[in-house]
């Protein structure tokens, strides 16, 4: 049997592998909130009643799936991802913490534990609580909402160098940190590597607000960015060109220590579409994001053996051949849930071009709120369509939300295990 590697390697070579390929945390669109985190582990056996698990991605509460975790499932890919996390402060510093469903918890030291005089908690850019918080997460609430920190804007003194602050060259840091990851990965397991090192997607709106930063300056309310895409467009252009310029650079240094020892980087999470359709149309793509994505994907695919990964929700089908063209290789969530995006057109119009990673089962409707026999139809079906002759890694659509029954958790990996053969 081959190992993880070779087995991922094959699949995103549109080739078949003796296995279809499992990716579970390795990014931070393809994990499971830690409540459900939690819920399996316990489930598997793997802990005992009441052992917390780790929050490794604050802002959307994600759990850690820790090696062992891995190992019972099958999991194929590991991740390497930025060394502080959306709110700015380092997973480092372990603390206690129970969340309002009671899930025993561990945090990072900068993770507010304080609640709110009306049970909200709120979070602050590198934990500092001497500035404005940056997110929100309701009471009874299960992920962080960044709060609008929106200073009034006045056109005529806009400076792009404001929404550029989060983007510069790496630190030495910085550098030597993604370094000692993924020689750390490549040579202590067999895993697929999947790097998200940041600063290469343009427009994401969830890094817009830049929840990291203690004082962002420029165009950062989700709205005003929307807004601006149409009537400040200058201004977004030139961002974006600085914003390349810059990872360009970064793209040379990190290939020049680590060289080919990642299968995958995490290129974009700009969402492109609704659950209607697409969120702009392939024109305002080919003008605004186009350029920039083909400059990247270009230099990497001249001077690397790197898969570009590119995540974006919703329709995007009348989108995917301008994604291709723009030399994207793998698209995720595969949200084939939402308009015209049906699965088995998806393969046959775009299977020989990209690779699928996702689409395994629907976590908005049928993994939470199903029975365990509508979870292993749905995997056994997509896994059907999406896995003949290669191109796919199964991962659901999108992270595993919190509140799944336990008996769907375990249909999903009990039928994925059983039909995961080719």
């Amino acid at each position: 049997m081959m190992d993880s590697r070779q087995r991922v390697q094959l699949a995103l070579n549109h080739q078949p592998a003796d296995r279809i390929p499992l990716d579970l945390g390795a990014s931070p669109v393809t994990g499971m909130h830690v409540q459900s985190v939690y819920r399996l582990r316990q489930a598997l056996g793997l802990d005992a009643p009441g052992t917390p698990v780790k929050i490794i991605e604050p802002y959307q509460n994600l759990g850690e799936i820790a090696p062992d975790l891995m190992e019972a499932l099958g999991v194929d890919v590991v991740g390497v991802n930025p060394p502080r996390n959306m709110f700015g402060f380092r997973n480092e510093g372990w603390k206690s913490w129970t969340n309002f469903e009671g899930t025993p918890l561990l945090v990072p030291e900068g993770y507010n534990t304080i609640p709110e005089s009306n049970g909200d908690v709120l979070m602050y850019p590198e934990g500092d609580r001497s500035v404005a918080p940056s997110g929100r997460m309701p009471q009874e609430g299960f992920y962080f909402d960044a709060l609008a920190r929106q200073e009034p804007i006045d056109d005529e003194a806009l400076n792009v160098e404001d929404n550029l602050e989060e983007f510069s060259l790496l630190s030495e840091a910085d550098l030597d940190y993604f370094t000692r990851e993924v020689n750390r990965l490549y040579t202590h397991t067999d895993k697929a590597i999947l790097a998200n090192f940041g600063g290469t997607a343009f427009g994401d709106i969830a890094l817009v607000p830049a929840t990291w930063l203690k004082r962002p300056k420029g165009i950062r309310s989700v709205e005003e960015w929307y807004i601006s895409t149409v009537s400040r467009r200058d201004y977004i252009l030139k961002i974006f060109e600085l914003q390349c310029e810059i990872a360009l650079a970064n793209l040379e240094k990190l290939h020049a220590a680590i060289g080919n020892r990642i299968d995958a980087i995490y290129m974009s999470g700009t969402d492109f579409g609704t659950q209607r359709g697409p969120f702009i149309s392939p024109k305002t793509y080919s003008f605004l994001y186009q350029p920039f994505h083909k400059t990247l994907n270009d230099w990497v695919h001249r001077h690397t053996t790197w898969k570009i990964f590119m995540h974006s929700c919703g329709s995007t089908m009348a989108l995917i051949p301008d994604f291709i063209d723009s030399g994207f290789d793998i698209l995720n969530p595969v949200q084939w849930t939402a308009a015209d995006m049906q699965p088995a057109l998806l393969k046959q119009r775009f299977g020989q071009q990209v690779s699928f990673w996702g689409g395994g089962v629907d976590t908005q409707r049928t993994l939470p709120f199903g029975t365990p026999d509508d979870v292993r139809r749905e995997v056994q079906t997509q896994m059907e369509i999406f896995g003949r002759g290669g191109g796919f890694v199964f991962n659901t659509i999108h992270n595993v939300q919190p509140q799944v029954p336990v008996a769907n958790l375990l249909a999903l990996y009990e039928t994925f295990a059983t039909w995961r053969n080719y």
